[in-house]
């Protein structure tokens, strides 16, 4: 059994979390991660409104007595939901753990302290995860480029980033973005990491409630079938490759500065539920990380959380105890 300071924190028997991911991140998901002894999340946004986010932590109560966060991603300024509603649903469900991506939650940290719930923030750069820090978060996700959906603009992959951030904070830090396996989690371990955030990993599981079109399309993709998108609008995603990322990539090619968003709209906006639950995969773009070319089945969440923590074990007993030191 591996214990770290982020088992410690949230009550959780493995170093694993499921990061927020939009319509995957439901009950049934996130109640069959924390059963098997990881942290699993529900996607706060993926719900219309707060009463419907109360709905899914009630129902994810009565799926499993583990703990279980939501994620709360705070948007650009346009956009405006209603926060301080979906707080309180947070609040008056019992949940005692946050994760925030997006904008800095500052705002909002002192109705989420004054409830006890421990705060983790997702930060694609070292200084991010110091202002994270700064603002009261109990603890980070520290995002490299590899990751699926939005990798910032920086580009500093895990192997820099995560020595990087623990250099710099003093809160504990999970590895996100490219994990998926027990080499990942035993690296980000040696790399300052308290444990591993997997997401596109956590979509090709037996309890992932989203079409099997996905699941299949993300065994059979490699490494080099993602790509970026957005990134002339300084909003970089990493999706999977299909025929309306081509129509995205050709758009920004004949734009070039003068892309805006409406552009895209039609391959970006309100394609999720076509794609998740339909599976019609070439509705749009979907957030998919590099970690797709180590993803080779579709095991039950107990099965991958205790085949990863078990196989680092190993690695750990055996090939790093016979590495030799002079």
């Amino acid at each position: 059994m591996i214990k770290t300071k982020i088992t410690e924190m949230f009550g959780i028997q493995h170093p694993i979390i499921q990061g927020g991911m939009h319509f995957v991140g439901f009950a049934e998901m996130a109640s069959a991660v924390s059963n098997a002894g990881a942290l699993g999340i529900i996607t706060g946004l993926t719900q219309p409104s707060p009463k419907d986010l109360a709905n899914e932590i009630a129902k994810c109560h009565d799926m499993t007595d583990k703990p279980f966060g939501v994620n709360l991603t705070f948007l650009p300024g346009f956009a405006n939901p209603d926060y301080p509603g979906y707080i309180d649903s947070i609040v008056k469900g019992g949940v005692k753990i946050v994760e925030t991506a997006g904008r800095s939650p500052e705002k909002f940290m002192p109705l989420l302290k004054d409830a006890g719930i421990k705060v983790i923030h997702k930060c694609t750069s070292v200084r991010h995860s110091l202002k994270a820090e700064k603002i009261g978060c109990d603890a980070a996700s520290v995002d490299g480029f590899e990751c699926g959906g939005h990798p910032g603009e920086d580009d500093i992959p895990n192997m820099i980033l995560l020595p990087r951030a623990a250099e710099e904070l003093s809160i504990p830090f999970v590895a996100s973005g490219g994990m998926g396996n027990a080499q990942q989690l035993v690296a980000a371990l040696a790399m300052g990491a308290e444990g591993i955030n997997m997401g596109t990993r956590f979509m090709a599981t037996k309890e992932a409630p989203i079409h099997q079109n996905v699941k299949d399309a993300l065994v059979e993709a490699t490494e080099l079938d993602t790509t970026l998108i957005m990134r002339p609008l300084r909003n970089t995603e990493r999706v999977l490759k299909n025929t309306a990322v081509d129509r995205i990539l050709q758009k920004e090619k004949d734009l070039g500065d003068k892309l805006q968003i409406q552009d895209i709209f039609g391959e970006v906006a309100g394609v999720y539920p076509k794609i998740m639950k339909d599976g019609t995969m070439d509705a749009g773009a979907w957030s998919c990380g590099m970690v797709a070319g180590l993803i080779h089945d579709i095991p039950t969440c107990k099965e991958l959380v205790e085949r990863i923590v078990s196989e680092a074990e190993q690695i750990i007993n055996e090939r790093l105890n016979k590495v030799q030191v002079a």
